[in-house]
């Protein structure tokens, strides 16, 4: 098996208001699909949620607060998995409920060489 990294993105600005009954309901969805990946042996880590904001350092050196305000999309989490090739984790990340607040994840294959 391939290991394959999910990113997951969404523009903080446009994000659903929720009230703390949704957030919870949320997070359970979150938990749901993961569970759902870990129960087919195809979860590698678990990830984590990103704060939203943080530094940039250029290659001049210049250090910036980031992510920058002009990108639309921002990177809100991660997950790391197994899958036989980048269309099975395609399919993995088909449940993913970033989705359904008007993000996106971004499948990418890990190159362990």
């Amino acid at each position: 098996m391939k290991e394959f990294l999910l990113i997951f993105r969404a523009d903080f600005k446009t994000l659903p208001q929720q009230s703390s009954e949704e957030m919870q309901a949320t997070t359970q969805k979150w938990m749901n699909w993961v569970a759902g990946i870990a129960a087919q042996d195809k979860l590698v880590d678990r990830g984590n949620r990103l704060f939203r904001t943080g530094k940039v350092l250029n290659n001049d050196g210049v250090v910036s607060d980031g992510p920058y305000a002009e990108i639309k999309e921002s990177i809100m989490g991660y997950t790391m998995i197994k899958a036989t090739s980048i269309e099975d984790a395609t399919k993995l990340a088909h449940g993913c409920p970033v989705l359904s607040l008007g993000g996106n994840v971004e499948i990418r294959e890990i190159n362990s060489l």
